[in-house]
């Protein structure tokens, strides 16, 4: 009688929770929208490549309430809202707006569990977009700019018995300040999207040992045949040591310690080397050492790939993926959802396109202006994906020059805005730097906040040395980073040439086909060029496809096609935004694209 009590109380709680939340508006939403459980929101360990076995999910159901930009902590709130879910998305409960004249706070309580007792708490955010206040239990405990990285904190100190009282307050001035926002405007049109505010990724916590691991930072050298690590810790003492094991599969490796922040390079005999057609991944299981009795541990994993540049046989410069000549080729993906705008309803959801990615026959996805949550890269990682990872745009457009290399004056941005985007695109690529899926970085799109173009790609060029930089894609470009991006719709076309950089069509396609029942808004919907059915859509394509087949041999060694679903008002995707509907003939395509990938070595 005890556990029928005790099962009834806990669905009367399920569907009381249940009935405060359901998604808001009327707009088109994926199937994985009627998946979501309030009680178990994106329940996925949030950081695959360090990994911990305890960790508590903050996800679910908050307070909010959206006051004027400055105001003190309302004493009352407007209602829920579905955390991580943007405001404006329908996901979220509330679908708002909120614009740099207001902020979001967040309320909710927690509990620490009890066998966390004598550890520290460290409270983690995937991501908030943009500017951020974090209270606990009425002191505030810290703050942080940028949109598209991971920060935490950790709460110990503040800690109480009992129940938590987490409040979190935030400001985002979308198009109206000059921070990365990529899509993002306070007027979303065409190829301009709905803002996104306030949390949207995991909120969780973890306990740790007062010594424990920060992060690591590995880094491959095929040609050495060797993996090296660094290994950033907390509260340590001299003669602390990690020990570092290496699995492939069940089967170790090897097993090798060295003293608190020595730098680590390991052999790695007969490596297994990562590529779209064999992503194979080492494990690892990393541990921090104090007289010989861990402190903590981490799983992760690394794969052994690389990427270079070399001039083939005909004097073009060529990308390499382990030292062989590799055309890398697939869809510009914004990584928008109709129900959750930044946030994927599930990780299902989240994995999804990756999978159509390569049904499609890619072997390689531009992140367009956009940063996705770690379990994003982990499945590119999984899968064998090669990612293009772009800074997300920010402050103002300038010029742009598309057709041969810039004249003109370089754009000008204020000493603030120039420090908010060196502090995030170098946040952006440690948050990356270990998933080995991504090759590439690109600094700026189109000209958009493009400044000190020079000076910008050889600090990334060194700062990450083991990656190539595509400096300037589509323009304003300059003599300068490892690649000249092109763009250009609909068709592919290379207008111009640079023999000492890897030449790639960075965005071309861009073909049309809006359906019914699958539209984010009637009417005005944006394709550079429009069809009637997918057969059209599909012709029209491969049509492109055989153009760029020829583009290969004189000189292309990448290709994007615009792009991976519809997205608010563009219907230029291989998918309907909802991702109910393929409008091309995936078998057409992946054959085409098939095609397409070899030339190069034909």
């Amino acid at each position: 009688m005890k556990k029928i009590r005790v099962l009834a109380i806990l669905a009367f709680v399920t569907t009381t929770l249940t009935a405060q939340w359901k998604p808001a508006g009327d707009k088109i939403k994926t199937k994985w929208a009627s998946q979501i459980d309030v009680n178990n929101v994106l329940p996925e360990y949030p950081r695959p490549i360090m990994e911990r076995d305890a960790w508590q999910n903050l996800n679910g159901l908050w307070e909010y309430s959206i006051e004027k930009k400055g105001a003190a902590a309302p004493k009352s709130f407007d209602g829920k809202i579905l955390v991580p879910f943007p405001v404006e998305s329908s996901l979220s409960g509330v679908m708002k707006e909120v614009g740099a004249d207001q902020e979001v706070w967040y309320k909710r309580s927690f509990s620490v569990p009890s066998d966390w007792n004598n550890k520290a708490v460290l409270l983690h955010f995937g991501a908030v977009d943009w500017e951020t206040e974090v209270w606990l239990n009425g002191v505030k405990i810290g703050s942080h700019t940028g949109g598209f990285t991971p920060f935490s904190f950790d709460i110990s100190p503040f800690l109480k018995s009992g129940k938590q009282e987490l409040t979190v307050k935030v400001w985002d001035p979308t198009s109206d300040g000059p921070q990365p926002r990529g899509k993002q405007v306070k007027n979303p049109d065409g190829i301009w999207y709905t803002p996104v505010t306030g949390i949207w990724q995991t909120v969780w916590l973890e306990p740790v040992s007062q010594k424990h691991i920060e992060d690591v930072r590995t880094t491959p050298d095929i040609d050495q045949g060797t993996i090296s690590f660094e290994v950033a810790a907390a509260g340590t003492t001299y003669g602390d040591v990690v020990e570092i094991t290496i699995l492939d599969g069940s089967k170790t490796v090897s097993t090798t310690k060295a003293a608190v922040g020595e730098p680590i390079i390991i052999a790695v005999p007969d490596a297994k080397l990562w590529s779209p057609e064999s992503p194979f991944l080492y494990d690892t299981k990393i541990a921090l050492l104090d007289n010989g009795k861990a402190q903590d541990e981490v799983q992760g994993y690394f794969a052994m790939r690389k990427i270079s540049k070399k001039r083939d046989d005909k004097g073009i410069m060529r990308m390499q993926l382990n030292n062989k000549d590799y055309f890398q080729f697939g869809p510009l993906d914004q990584g928008w959802w109709p129900d959750g705008l930044y946030t994927a309803p599930t990780d299902e959801a989240l994995k999804y396109d990756i999978v159509k990615t390569k049904e499609y026959g890619y072997n390689m996805i531009r992140k367009h202006v956009k940063v996705e949550p770690a379990r994003w890269y982990t499945h590119c990682d999984r899968l064998g994906i090669l990612v293009w990872q772009d800074m997300p745009n920010g402050d103002n457009s300038h010029d742009w020059q598309n057709r041969d290399y810039h004249k003109g004056n370089e754009f000008e941005r204020s000493a603030k805005s120039e420090a908010i985007y060196r502090k995030e695109w170098k946040e952006i690529m440690d948050y990356l730097y270990s998933y080995p899926s991504i090759v590439i970085w690109v600094p700026f799109n189109e000209s958009w906040g493009q400044f000190k173009t020079v000076e910008i790609t050889d600090w990334t060029n060194e700062y990450d040395p083991s990656r190539l930089v595509n400096s300037a894609s589509g323009g304003n470009f300059f003599q300068t980073g490892d690649i000249l991006d092109l763009h250009h719709y609909p068709a592919p076309n290379m207008y111009l040439y640079d023999a000492n950089r890897v030449n790639v069509i960075g965005e071309y396609g861009g073909i049309g086909l809006p359906l019914e029942g699958h539209l984010w808004k009637t009417g005005n919907n944006w394709g550079y060029v429009k069809f009637n059915n997918s057969k059209e859509v599909t012709d029209e394509y491969v049509d492109y496809a055989e153009k760029l087949k020829d583009l290969v041999s004189a000189g292309f060694s990448g290709a994007i096609y615009t792009q991976t679903t519809d997205v608010e008002g563009e219907i230029n995707g291989l998918m309907t935004y909802d991702r109910e509907v393929d409008k091309l003939d995936i078998k057409r395509t992946n054959q085409i694209n098939t095609e397409v990938i070899n030339a190069l070595n034909e």
